[in-house]
């Protein structure tokens, strides 16, 4: 039902679904780019309309009640920006003590130009031993993408170019906000 409403939606909205990689039991979904809150909903919904659950961080101003119990319902993980948290290793545990679990996460942890990218999914992935899955949402084709795998090397550096070389072609909701700092 979920599956069939969400593919129905998008499809209303003019947006199309291109999948090509498997569903794994679990992996880092690495979303980019993000430049609007439309960026959540047309993620999850493509997500929803493949058959496939995926949890995502958000800041955790938005977990107040009754929206905090939605938002983990959904799959909400509540971020602590203003103080250092271990997010990484909180992460990688959940991993570690389930059988099945993904998360995406956007590498720009905002939706202003930020050509500075986080690289905790890249860490979480590492530290975790699960892939790391790139995912797009081009709002120029209206077109979402799940279509590379990328396995971490070890060379964080050269990673993260090669992830935001992968990234620099695609339409941001608001292009002006969306930077790679190749």
């Amino acid at each position: 039902m979920k599956r069939a409403v969400s593919a129905s939606i998008l499809k209303m909205l003019g947006w199309k679904v291109e999948v090509s990689v498997p569903d794994f039991p679990k992996c880092v979904i690495c979303v980019a780019p993000h430049t609007s809150n439309w960026d959540f909903f047309i993620g999850k919904l493509t997500y929803l309309s493949i058959g496939r659950f995926a949890g995502f961080m958000m800041k955790k101003e938005w977990f107040f009640p009754p929206l905090g119990a939605i938002l983990r319902s959904m799959g909400g993980v509540p971020v602590t920006r203003d103080k250092h948290t271990d997010m990484v290793s909180q992460l990688v545990d959940i991993f570690n003590s389930r059988e099945r679990f993904s998360i995406a996460i956007t590498p720009e942890a905002t939706r202003k130009a930020n050509p500075d990218w986080k690289k905790g999914f890249y860490y979480i992935a590492q530290g975790a031993n699960v892939p790391i899955v790139l995912a797009y949402i081009d709002y120029q084709k209206k077109e979402v993408g799940i279509k590379k795998v990328f396995e971490p090397t070890g060379d964080v550096e050269a990673d993260m170019r090669a992830i935001k070389m992968y990234y620099k072609d695609f339409h941001a909701c608001k292009p002006e906000k969306f930077v790679t700092g190749l």
